[in-house]
């Protein structure tokens, strides 16, 4: 079994969390900046896990997103950030999006 760190890549919003659970965050500002940090990262083989915030992730530049689906390790995470709206619509959505990159098809929940 292959062991490794964990690494988060996230806004400033979301830092306080992670590093309260004792892990240390890099925190990053917009898409532009999430791009040039994960391609460090992807170089790094020690780690196991990146876990990127969605709102960074979804901004990634093309190139990056092709060395991901490229490699095994490490795996690359999205995570939704902090949200101050209430409703389940948006968590669902979630839901189904990842359902959707794992079996390769749309579900619907109910």
């Amino acid at each position: 079994m292959t062991e490794g760190r964990v690494a988060v890549l996230c806004r400033p919003a979301s830092a306080a969390g992670f590093a309260l659970a004792g892990l240390q965050p890099i925190e990053v500002q917009d898409g532009g900046e999430a791009t040039r940090r994960l391609s460090t990262l992807l170089s790094d083989p020690g780690l196991g896990i990146v876990l990127v915030e969605s709102t960074l992730y979804e901004r990634l530049e093309d190139d990056v997103r092709r060395r991901i689906s490229s490699r095994v390790l490490p795996l690359v995470i999205p995570f939704p950030g902090p949200t101050w709206t209430t409703g389940a619509a948006a968590s669902d959505a979630y839901v189904v999006e990842l359902l959707r990159q794992a079996i390769g098809y749309q579900v619907r929940l109910r």
